[in-house]
């Protein structure tokens, strides 16, 4: 049974910076894709970054520069530094793995809360 764990979330200030990591179980994590959404209240869930078998991130416009995807094999786990964090940056993350042909999200976390105040 595949499970992934997201922790790390919490209430921070604008400007301040927090690790989310997303630990999977029941699967070669190595051999999938990867990815971080978020979804703040009242609003529909989005994608925030995304790392491939390869290692090669991909993020939202909104947190490029700011957001580090990364991933280490070897604990199955994945993680996302978040700096110069914004009030709206403030949502439910969720980590997700992509099914082998990378065409959509097998299976989800159960999402860490990220508060970010003035």
């Amino acid at each position: 049974q595949v499970q992934l764990v997201e922790s790390g979330g919490g209430l921070v200030q604008t400007g301040d910076s927090l690790t989310l990591t997303c630990t999977a179980s029941g699967l070669t994590f190595g051999n999938y894709a990867a990815s971080w959404f978020r979804q703040a209240p009242e609003k529909e869930r989005e994608f925030v970054a995304s790392i491939d078998r390869s290692s090669i991130p991909y993020y939202a416009r909104s947190v490029k520069d700011r957001f580090t995807i990364s991933r280490d094999n070897t604990k199955n786990t994945m993680y996302l530094q978040m700096s110069s964090l914004k009030i709206e940056d403030t949502g439910v993350y969720y980590c997700a793995v992509a099914n082998p042909y990378a065409t959509g999200y097998d299976h989800w976390g159960q999402g860490t809360q990220v508060t970010v105040s003035s």
